[in-house]
């Protein structure tokens, strides 16, 4: 600290003792502003030519919030679409599943494909990881790390459940008598453990579920999957 020339000091010590507080509040040095710590993010995607969707992503961060977003028709005999996105938000269980299942992939750092060419391709997958000290990522199309398995899997099912929202909101719209023979498939592969997150997709659930123009025993359907949701069933 450099000292202050006697005068001035001899000056201070004769200030009022206002006037020093006003003079200590104006030197003395403001707190640092700390920033909010960016939320760690896990992506997944898939990119398979010929297949419904041809391509999709999703991104899930630490507190929960998540997108996704998928390009191609909606049904095999349907145009083109627009790109589909929608925001919504994993349950807290699927959450630590997926960053817990990242921690055991090593944060994808190196190599996680098998490398052997006599695997069919089944697409084109990159899992990625961004936190405050990561960005890393991996592609592959097969891999024998478990973790990486799981979060496939999940990943994969997780982008089925938000298809078959999809397809029943065009359905609602455009062909309401197609909804029973699409809910009775989406009860069948929550049965079969093949979808995650199915209260992702509770709004078009409720929607079919409280029309009185759609026929009962498709509105029970709707009703049953929001019940295993755990999304109460509005009307």
């Amino acid at each position: 600290m450099i000292p202050l020339p006697r005068s001035v000091r001899s000056a201070l010590s004769r200030a009022p003792s206002f006037l020093l507080s006003g003079l200590l509040f104006l030197t003395w040095p403001a707190p640092a502003q700390t920033s909010t710590p960016t939320a760690a993010t896990v992506g997944f995607s898939l990119d398979f030519p010929q297949s419904i969707p041809d391509h999709y992503a999703v991104t899930v961060a630490s507190d929960g919030h998540a997108s996704y977003d998928s390009t191609g028709k909606v049904t095999l005999d349907a145009d083109p679409g627009d790109p589909f996105h929608l925001d919504f938000t994993v349950s807290p269980g699927t959450r630590e599943r997926i960053f817990t299942l990242a921690a055991k992939a090593k944060y994808f750092e190196g190599k996680v494909d098998s490398g052997k060419r006599n695997i069919a391709s089944t697409g084109d997958k990159t899992l990625t990881f961004k936190d405050g000290t990561r960005n890393t990522k991996a592609a592959y199309n097969y891999s024998p790390v478990p973790a990486v398995q799981e979060l496939t899997a999940l990943f994969q099912n997780l982008s089925t459940t938000l298809e078959f929202g999809r397809r029943l909101d065009y359905y609602y719209r455009y062909q309401k008598l197609a909804l029973e023979e699409e809910l009775k498939r989406m009860e069948q592969m929550v049965k079969e453990k093949n979808m995650e997150e199915v209260q992702a997709v509770a709004p078009i659930l409720q929607r079919i579920m409280a029309d009185a123009s759609v026929i009962n025993v498709t509105r029970a359907r709707a009703q049953r999957l929001l019940n295993g949701s755990g999304v109460a069933a509005s009307r």
